[in-house]
This record gives C-alpha cells, structure tokens and sequence, in this order.
C-alpha cells in the first residue's frame, strides 16, 4: 500500500490531505478555516478534519446547491 492510499483510509486528515482531496489550493482551504466555512478542529496547533464530518459537510454543500438552482 502506498502512503498516499494509506492517508486515504485514515478518518482524520491534515490539512494538505483535505485541499488535497477537495482540489483547491492549501490557501484557499486556510481561507475556509479562519471564515468557519468547513468543520475542522485543532490537535495543539495543527488543523485536523474528521473525514465523516467532510463527507457531510461537501453532501449538504450539493444538496443547498441544488435547492438553489
């Protein structure tokens, strides 16, 4: 198994991980983050994402999306 793979299983992601696995770049994510836009929580002082709580909140994200159209 590769590393990368190995993070994709793992329920709590990095930041990296998480622009990473939303495709944008790593300051638009800190934006997200000092605006309350995203579920995160901090270990020390490093940002951490429950990857649940992502998939949620990218699902509600969709389903206000198509509300509005």
């Amino acid at each position: 198994m590769k590393p990368r793979d190995a993070a994709a299983l793992c329920p709590i992601m990095t930041a990296p991980e998480v622009a990473d696995y939303l495709r944008i770049h790593y300051a638009t994510l800190y934006k997200m983050i000092r605006r309350g836009e995203i579920p995160v929580f901090k270990m020390g002082s490093d940002y951490r994402f429950r990857r649940d709580e992502l998939e949620k909140w990218i699902a509600d994200k969709q389903r206000s999306q198509e509300r509005s159209k």
